[in-house]
């Protein structure tokens, strides 16, 4: 039986790099880096759910939101010579297009559409099971992390 029949991530998913207290209670979160983004992943269960059994719109905001700024992270690592990058999310707006089922795999899939000296901009498609459920647009300020003592 393949992992995501039993509930598991698909092939080239790994469990997530960065934890939070934020998203202790979501684990076990998945994520894979690819063309320079990093997707993020998870089975949807019922603590992500809302009183009515669809996945909770919060929980689809924190995700793009968290899915974009490491993406573009990711993208300013080759441009600044592997020194970290910190983004700060400035702006994010959501739409929701259908909804997520407890069962459904859940994935945040960002594009780092333009990182600047100072701003970058990122969008984001979420999708249960393949489907689009949610798409998201980000707007974030950018800078190298402070450099070690």
């Amino acid at each position: 039986m393949p992992p995501e029949a039993a509930g598991g991530a698909p092939d080239g998913f790994a469990p997530h790099f960065r934890n939070s207290p934020l998203t202790d209670p979501w684990q076990p979160l998945y994520s894979r880096q690819q063309d320079g983004v990093v997707i993020i992943g998870l089975r949807i269960r019922e603590g992500h759910c809302n009183g009515r059994h669809f996945l909770h719109g919060g929980l689809i905001c924190a995700l793009a939101d968290n899915a974009m700024g490491l993406s573009v992270i990711e993208t300013m690592r080759p441009r600044d010579n592997a020194r970290a990058g910190q983004a700060f999310t400035v702006s994010l707006s959501l739409d929701f297009l259908a909804s997520g089922k407890i069962g459904q795999w859940l994935e945040f899939v960002p594009r780092v559409l333009k990182v600047g000296g100072s701003i970058a901009f990122v969008d984001c498609t979420v999708l249960a099971d393949s489907t689009p459920i949610a798409r998201a647009n980000a707007t974030f300020q950018v800078r190298l992390a402070d450099k070690p003592a």
